[in-house]
């Protein structure tokens, strides 16, 4: 095999290698329509805290909707959240909380979330840096 050839096939490769995880992140505003705002009072059936977002799902009714379904929320990575103060200790499985965020382009009951409000009154703003801000 020539030098040419070999180069060639390295640059193919390593490029290959460097675009995967540029694909893997995406921006939420390509998700999320910042136009079409959620408000979801319910209880928090389940919580991932892992990269590159967490997700929480609440069971509840958006008040601007009226919808009934388990809603999933994006929230920030929880390098980002935690140095805000906010822990996966923070929200747990059957706290009640209301949730504010924007609805997924896809119609799902999904949503980028901008923040929580807790039955006591604490809130916390679980929004990613990146997130648009509704209209």
């Amino acid at each position: 095999m020539s030098r040419n050839l070999i180069a060639a096939v390295f640059g193919i490769v390593g490029l290959v290698f460097v675009s995967v995880p540029l694909v893997a992140h995406h921006s939420e505003a390509a998700e999320f329509d910042a136009t079409k705002p959620v408000r979801v009072t319910g209880v928090v059936k389940k919580v991932e805290w892992t990269n590159p977002h967490i997700w929480f799902y609440v069971e509840g009714k958006d008040e601007v909707t009226g919808q009934m379904a388990v809603w999933g929320f994006s929230g920030g990575a929880p390098n980002g959240l935690r140095r805000r103060g906010i822990t996966r200790e923070s929200l747990k499985v059957g706290d009640t909380v209301k949730v504010t965020g924007i609805r997924a382009k896809d119609g799902s009951p999904n949503a980028a979330s901008r923040g929580v409000t807790f039955s006591d009154g604490r809130q916390v703003f679980t929004a990613a840096p990146e997130t648009p801000v509704s209209k």
